[in-house]
């Protein structure tokens, strides 16, 4: 049997391990249904998988750390947020963006395609689906930074306009005027492509 001073130590420590685990099964719940959209800016801002998988990681050990100080609606727009600055520190650390280095950024290959389908495409669809989809993937990545963040907030993340507006810290306008001219210049873009169709 403990002595009393030693069952009450015994019983603090087991009620910080309990409550160290409840506050981490709490981030979990609350931050972990995120990880994918966190990821996809992740690619976008990072443009290659190694950087982007080591800023992820950075973004929920930092988020992980200050959760107790989350009192936020929203935790995704927080985690975009968190991940953004963790970027632009690597940006600042390193004197430059980053660049693939054959040239073309490696931002979404099809590694990262779901490995289910409707039905099989024919070998001509499949091939115009893939030009089509290599084509979006690198204009979107050849626009200016920050209008290709704000792209990809709302277009693949779904952010609405107020929460993109929180994370980049710019007015609700500012993102809808980058919205629209990342808009125009992927379009302008895209026909000066020409489609093989």
């Amino acid at each position: 049997m403990l002595a009393p001073t030693a069952w009450r130590m015994a019983g603090h420590d087991g009620m910080e391990e309990r409550s160290g685990d409840e506050r981490a099964r709490r981030f979990r719940d609350a931050a972990l249904p995120h990880l994918d959209d966190v990821y996809t800016l992740a690619r976008y801002l990072m443009r290659n998988t190694a950087d982007a998988e080591d800023a992820v990681q950075e973004c929920y050990l930092r988020a992980l750390d200050h959760f107790d100080g989350f009192h936020g609606p929203a935790i995704k727009p927080w985690l975009l947020a968190i991940l953004r600055n963790v970027c632009n520190a690597e940006f600042a650390r390193r004197g430059a963006r980053p660049q693939a280095a054959d040239g073309a950024d490696d931002v979404c290959s099809e590694q990262d395609q779901p490995l289910w389908q409707e039905a099989p495409p024919s070998p001509e669809n499949e091939l115009l689906r893939r030009h089509d989809a290599e084509t979006i993937r690198r204009l979107v990545a050849s626009l200016p930074d920050a209008l290709r963040e704000t792209l990809v907030l709302r277009d693949i993340n779904n952010l609405p306009y107020r929460e993109i507006a929180d994370v980049l810290s710019v007015p609700v306008g500012t993102v809808m005027s980058r919205l629209a001219r990342a808009r125009g210049m992927l379009r302008a873009a895209w026909n000066a492509e020409g489609s093989p169709r």
